[in-house]
C-alpha cells in the first residue's frame, strides 16, 4: 500500500512522534477557543511550519489538503443559505489548521512510530479486553487507507474522462465504493491469512 510519509525530509522528521502527536492534540483543542484574529494566525502559523520544510513538502502538503474543498464548498453554501456568509471563515480556518497540522504530523512520523505509540498508549486497556496491537493496526490501516482511496478515485475518474466527455463528479461514486470495498476484503484476506491482527 501507500503511506502518507512524505520522502522529501525536513527538521520535523527528527522530533519523537510522541511530541508531534501530543502537540497535535494541544493544538486541536486550542483552535477551539480562538477567534478573529488570533484564529487568523494560528492558521498562518500552520501555514509556515508546512513552508519550513522547503517547497518540494510544501507543495506535497497543499495537495493532501485538496479533499478538504467539498467541505469548504458545503460550509459557504450552509451559511450563505442562513445569510451569514462570513461565519463560514472561522470554521474553515478551524478545519484548515486541525488538518494541515495534522497531515503535516503524519507526513514526518513513520507509521510504525505511530504504530509503537499508539500500541503503548493503549495497554492499559487490555485489562478491559481490548488488544493494544489490534487498535494499533486499526489506525494504521486508516492511515494506509487514505492515499489508497485517493489514487483509486484519480484512477476510476480518469478512466471516466477518456470515455466520455461529461465531468466525473458524483457518477463515480459508486465505483470508487466498490473498489474501496474490494481493496478492504483483500486486506482482510491477508490478515486472516497471516493470522489476524494477534
Amino acid at each position: 500500500m501507500l503511506t502518507l510519509t512524505s520522502p522529501v525530509r525536513t527538521w520535523a522528521h527528527g522530533v519523537p512522534a510522541w511530541v508531534k502527536l501530543g502537540a497535535l492534540c494541544v493544538w486541536t483543542l486550542a483552535l477551539m477557543q480562538m477567534e478573529g484574529l488570533r484564529l487568523a494566525a494560528a492558521a498562518a502559523m500552520v501555514v509556515g511550519v508546512a513552508a519550513s520544510g522547503g517547497w518540494g513538502f510544501f507543495r506535497h502538503w497543499v495537495a493532501m489538503l485538496r479533499p478538504l474543498w467539498p467541505f469548504g464548498v458545503l460550509v459557504v453554501g450552509w451559511q450563505i443559505w442562513l445569510g451569514d456568509p462570513w461565519a463560514a471563515w472561522p470554521i474553515l480556518a478551524r478545519l484548515g489548521a486541525a488538518v494541515g497540522l495534522a497531515n503535516a504530523v503524519t507526513m514526518t512520523t513513520e507509521l510504525a512510530d505511530i504504530l509503537a505509540l499508539l500500541t503503548r498508549l493503549a495497554r492499559p486497556l487490555a485489562r478491559f479486553g481490548l488488544k493494544p496491537q489490534v487498535l494499533a493496526l486499526s489506525v494504521a490501516l486508516v492511515i494506509r487507507f487514505v492515499p489508497v482511496m485517493l489514487l483509486r478515485y484519480a484512477q476510476i475518474a480518469m478512466a471516466f474522462n477518456a470515455r466520455s466527455p461529461r465531468r466525473a463528479g458524483w457518477r463515480i461514486l459508486m465505483p470508487v465504493l466498490l473498489a474501496t470495498l474490494d481493496d478492504a476484503d483483500r486486506v482482510a484476506e491477508a490478515l486472516r491469512a497471516r493470522g489476524g491482527a494477534g
